[in-house]
């Protein structure tokens, strides 16, 4: 993962508004083999860039992450606050596509704002390539995060976290075409579906909801349950705690660095969500089963 760097040109391809893009296969069934019609999941580079006084006439770039095209201001502003150099929406006076260069966002921040963009970038680059491994150092990184703590008497029913994986899924709009794309989506503790976003990176897709509730002024997630279409990660767990979120519940299997900052910040830990049952990990006081 590059940073402070212009990122290479991509391959061009077709791609479509959905961010998918058509291909031809060999398909094999048995020894049978015909040639069809398939969906690809676009990835292509997005690169973030800084406006802000004590930068200068010109932007600086924040780094590039590898994206779905689609939501990409949400992405941007949830990658922002995400590393900690934003605050609040009105951080940011304007955040807009560029329209002389694909795959670019220009942030313009406010004048107010205390920018170490070296900092940031530091922390942007770990937590890009493996979330703990860049100069800040794994007790920098944990001490920044368990200051987060989840108080909240809110608690879901049993059957309701049953049904939110369907309830994503059918909510999906690229994942049905692709089987390539991660999700994250926002509920209330009734199951009310608040938000979908896709991305083919776990990171990225739970970003994009973090951005676009933070630019739709709508954090904290208090009394909200984030769903994950994958496994849980430390990083992952820090976003959620960030953006104030009660319960985290994943399809996939959690770290155990994640459940060891689950336990210790409050936010209580669901994995392995189906239709027939699941396992928490952290605070299942939570979880309440009427039946």
């Amino acid at each position: 993962m590059s940073q402070a760097k212009k990122p290479k040109s991509a391959p061009s391809c077709p791609t479509s508004i959905s961010g998918n893009v058509a291909v031809k296969v060999s398909r094999f069934k048995g020894t049978a083999q015909t040639i069809a019609d398939d969906q690809l999941a676009v990835e292509a580079p997005l690169e973030i860039l800084l406006h802000h006084p004590a930068l200068g006439p010109e932007p600086e770039s924040f780094g590039a992450t590898m994206r779905t095209p689609g939501d990409d201001e949400a992405l941007a502003a949830g990658l922002l606050y995400g590393e900690g150099v934003i605050e609040v929406a009105s951080d940011i006076d304007a955040i807009e596509t560029s329209t002389r260069r694909p795959n670019v966002v220009n942030v313009r921040l406010n004048y107010k704002v205390q920018l170490d963009l070296q900092a940031a970038v530091r922390r942007f680059s770990a937590g890009s390539s493996c979330g703990i491994c860049g100069t800040t150092g794994l007790d920098d990184v944990i001490a920044r995060t368990a200051i987060l703590q989840v108080d909240t008497a809110q608690r879901v029913e049993l059957a309701v976290l049953l049904r939110l994986p369907r309830i994503m899924r059918e909510s999906q709009l690229k994942f049905g075409s692709t089987g390539g794309i991660h999700a994250s989506a926002l509920f209330d503790m009734a199951g009310t579906l608040l938000a979908v976003t896709e991305d083919i990176g776990r990171h990225n897709a739970l970003d994009k909801l973090v951005g676009m509730n933070l630019l739709a002024g709508r954090l904290p997630l208090t009394d909200r349950i984030v769903l994950l279409s994958g496994r849980v990660s430390f990083e992952l767990i820090q976003k959620t705690l960030r953006a104030g979120a009660a319960i985290i519940a994943a399809i996939g299997a959690p770290s155990s660095l994640a459940v060891s900052l689950a336990q210790s910040t409050g936010l209580t830990l669901v994995g392995f969500v189906r239709d027939t049952g699941f396992n928490v990990y952290t605070h299942v006081k939570r979880v309440k089963n009427s039946s």
